[in-house]
């Protein structure tokens, strides 16, 4: 079956002294009905890469086809198969919200009544009023109305559910799942790590515009050697600093050691082994705890192991 969406040496490079390379090299392939997920801290190439699927930006080298379809050539056909919903989405805000659907809706040989699609997004209340008048969350839920009314192949989502309270978040999760489960394709970049291990079935972790690990979130969490996560601060102590993150090395269950800031994070497979012996280690120091947490190892300890930085990390892209 032809990907919904492959990309081979993708590279944009923007003009300036020096030149930026947003995106280099990336190389992606998405089947058709997979939920995927693009992540990355900001700055990392996650946007660029979407606005040129989509078609906003012309790549500087490398291949880019959707469904088969090329930009460039297959234009039309391209638009009439994908939604769109941006980061940050401008509407005419004098129209209402059924009025900006069907504006939207005019665009596409096909799709749902613009009011079966507002009903989706949990927009009916707001139906007649104007865009101007409607909350950021409310406002986010529009786009992705505008995005589905074309009922397309593909739903391309940059951070959809940013400013959205939690109900209208899961709200947005169930639409994604049914929306995947007609067969249909989703790309989506997200920085909230519940959302992409709840909702992708693959996930690309993208830095400094290249992919850097690709799986199930699973297999990328299964990676980290260790399927917990037991985190601690010490007692402040003027006559005795803290230990260097390799005084914790070669303890029992324990895969990997960082610090980060006042913090220590061990990856382990065993918690019920590991503590004790911890806490053993800590007492022979001299050192006091002073908070501990423990947990289930997660995509955002995946991106600081192979990055250093957490997610939301980074220069703005």
């Amino acid at each position: 079956m032809t990907p919904a969406i492959r990309c081979k040496d993708l590279v944009k490079r923007y003009d300036g002294r020096p030149p930026v390379d947003a995106v280099r090299g990336l190389d992606l392939t998405v089947a058709a009905g997979e939920c995927f997920g693009l992540l990355g801290p900001n700055g990392a190439g996650k946007t660029t890469t979407i606005e040129i699927l989509e078609g906003l930006t012309r790549a500087t080298a490398g291949d880019v086809e959707l469904f088969g379809l090329l930009w460039g050539r297959d234009d039309d056909a391209i638009k009439q198969r994908i939604g769109i919903s941006l980061q940050e989405t401008r509407l005419s805000e004098k129209l209402t919200v059924r009025e900006t659907v069907a504006l939207f809706r005019s665009f596409y040989r096909r799709g749902p009544h613009p009011d079966a699609v507002i009903a989706r997004v949990s927009l009916q209340e707001k139906a007649d009023a104007r865009v101007g008048k409607l909350s950021g969350g409310q406002r986010q839920r529009l786009a992705v109305a505008c995005a589905l009314v074309g009922d397309p192949d593909l739903l391309l989502l940059d951070e959809p559910t940013t400013g959205l309270d939690p109900q209208s978040r899961r709200q947005l999760w169930d639409l994604i799942r049914a929306f995947r489960g007609q067969g249909r394709t989703v790309l989506i970049t997200t920085h909230y790590m519940d959302e992409a291990e709840r909702l992708c079935d693959r996930v690309a972790v993208i830095d400094h515009g290249k992919v850097i690990a690709l799986g199930t979130p699973r297999e990328l969490i299964a990676e980290l050697g260790g399927e917990h996560v037991v985190e601690f601060t010490l007692a402040e102590d003027a006559a005795r600093p803290a230990p260097a993150a390799d005084f914790l090395s070669g303890l029992p269950a324990v895969r990997s050691v960082r610090r980060e800031g006042e913090s220590y994070c061990l990856s382990v497979t065993e918690p019920h082994v590991a503590l004790p012996a911890l806490l053993a280690r800590l007492q022979e120091g001299g050192h006091v705890l002073s908070g501990l947490t423990t947990r289930h190892a997660g995509l955002e300890d995946v991106f600081v192991t192979l990055t250093g930085r957490h997610l939301r990390d980074g220069d703005a892209e």
